[in-house]
C-alpha cells in the first residue's frame, strides 16, 4: 500500500504509475472496499495520511479539510461552533462492518447523502472547491471558497460520484450551515408501505418544512418525518403537522436527542437491518414507486427501508444474480436506478452494479476519462467493467 505523507508525494506516486501503466486502487481508510466492483490493481494507494482541517471559517460557512480526514472530526468541529455538514452523509461502518470511519474525500467521491437530501440537496451540491491529483500526477485545482466561484467545467461535481476513477482529491472546500436548535420526529403507525408513503408524501407537501421523510420496516410500519429549526417554530410546526397527519394513523413524537438518534438510525440505514451474508442495495425511484420495489423485495425474502420520501429505496435481500435482476426490473418503469451497495466479491463481478449509461452520456464519460486518467490507472473496473 502506497499511503503518501503530502499532496506531493502523492502526486510523485501516481505520476510513476502513470509512466509505468501500473494500475492503482484509490481508498481513504479501505471502508467501502465492498462498494460496486472490486478493483484489479496490484497496489493501493491511500489517502489515510492526508488529515486535518486546514480552513474554518465558522462566520463565512466554509471548512476546507484535507481528503483523508475522518468524518467525525470534522462533524465535531462544526458540532463545538454549532454547524453541521448540510447533506448530512451515512456513517457507513455498519454496512461494511468497518473499523474506522469513512473520510471526507471517500464521501464525496461516493457522493454519499443522508435524510436532509429532499431538502438541502446532495453533497456534491455543498462543494466549493477541490484539489486533486489526475492520472497524469498532475496537482489541479476547481473551484473555491466561495459560492460562485465556477467559470468553465465545474470539476467538483464532475469528481463527485465519480469513485476515484477520474482523480484523487487531496483538500476539499464545504459550504457548511448553522445546525438546527431544535428538532422534533413525527412517527406515523400506518398499515402498509404504500399508506406511509402517502403519509409522508402529504408531510412534504404540507407548508411546514419536512427535512426528513422515511417509512421504517416492521411491525408497526412507521412512516416518519422530521422539523427542524428554531425551539419555538418545531414545537408550533410539529403541533399542525400532526393535526394533519392524524388521519393516516396513530401519531407519536420524539423530540430533542431522541429525534436526533432516530434519524441517525435512518442516515446508516441500520433499520434495515441488514445480515452479513445479505447484499444490500439503493434504489432510486419516484417516490411513487418506492411501494413496488419494497414488495419486490419482500418476494425476494428481504426488506425494504425507504428514504428520500420514498425516492429511496435501501433493501436488505439474498446476495444472488436473481435478487439483482429483480430490483434492476422493479426500478424500470418508472425510470430510476438501481446501485449494489454491498455484496460478495462474486457477484459484484458477475452482474451491472450501476445502471448502464445512455450510448451519448458513455461516450462524454469515455472522453472525459481519456482527459484525466489517460492511461486508464485509477480504480480499473470500480464502476464498469473494461473502464
Amino acid at each position: 500500500m502506497l499511503a503518501p505523507a503530502d499532496e506531493a508525494a502523492l502526486a510523485a506516486g501516481i505520476g510513476a504509475a502513470h509512466a509505468g501503466r501500473e494500475p492503482l486502487a484509490i481508498e481513504g481508510r479501505g471502508t467501502k472496499r465492498g462498494l460496486l466492483r472490486p478493483v484489479q490493481a496490484a497496489r493501493t494507494l491511500s489517502t489515510r495520511n492526508l488529515t486535518g482541517i486546514t480552513l474554518y471559517r465558522p462566520s463565512e460557512l466554509v471548512l476546507s479539510a484535507r481528503a483523508g480526514t475522518p468524518v467525525p472530526e470534522i462533524e465535531a468541529a462544526l458540532a463545538e461552533k454549532g454547524q453541521h455538514l448540510i447533506a448530512e452523509p451515512p456513517d457507513t461502518r455498519g454496512i461494511f462492518g468497518a473499523a474506522e470511519p469513512a473520510t471526507l474525500g471517500g464521501i464525496v467521491a461516493a457522493n454519499l447523502s443522508g435524510p436532509r437530501r429532499i431538502s438541502w440537496g446532495s453533497m456534491r451540491d455543498h462543494l466549493l472547491g477541490i484539489r486533486f491529483v489526475n492520472g497524469a500526477g498532475e496537482v489541479l485545482r476547481s473551484g473555491g471558497r466561495v459560492l460562485k466561484n465556477v467559470t468553465g467545467l465545474d470539476l467538483c461535481k464532475l469528481l463527485a460520484g465519480s469513485y476515484g476513477t477520474l482523480g484523487v482529491m487531496t483538500e476539499i472546500t464545504l459550504k457548511v450551515l448553522p445546525a438546527p436548535e431544535a428538532t422534533a420526529t413525527l412517527l406515523v403507525q400506518v398499515p402498509d408501505v404504500a399508506a406511509g408513503v402517502r403519509a409522508v408524501s402529504a408531510g412534504l407537501g404540507s407548508p411546514f418544512g419536512v427535512s426528513g421523510a422515511a417509512v421504517l420496516p416492521g411491525v408497526p410500519i412507521l412512516a416518519a418525518m422530521r422539523l427542524e429549526d428554531f425551539a419555538a417554530s418545531v414545537a408550533y410546526r410539529s403541533e399542525r403537522l400532526r393535526e394533519a397527519l392524524v388521519a393516516f394513523g396513530a401519531v407519536t413524537l420524539l423530540e430533542g436527542e431522541a429525534s436526533r438518534a432516530f434519524w441517525r438510525e435512518v442516515r446508516d440505514a441500520a433499520p434495515l437491518a441488514a445480515r452479513a451474508e445479505e447484499a444490500v442495495w439503493r434504489v432510486s425511484v419516484r417516490p411513487s414507486a418506492g411501494p413496488a420495489v419494497a414488495r419486490v423485495a419482500e418476494a425476494l425474502g428481504g426488506r425494504a427501508l425507504l428514504d428520500w420520501g420514498g425516492g429511496l429505496v435501501w433493501v436488505a435481500a439474498p446476495a444472488t444474480a436473481a435478487a439483482h435482476g429483480a430490483l434492476v426490473a422493479a426500478a424500470a418503469p418508472s425510470g430510476g436506478t438501481c446501485t449494489l451497495f454491498r455484496a460478495p466479491e462474486a457477484l459484484r463481478l458477475s452482474v451491472e452494479v450501476l445502471p448502464p449509461e445512455p450510448l451519448p452520456l458513455a461516450a462524454i464519460a469515455q472522453r472525459v476519462k481519456a482527459a484525466l486518467d489517460p492511461a486508464g490507472i485509477l480504480n480499473p473496473g470500480r464502476m464498469r467493467a473494461g473502464t
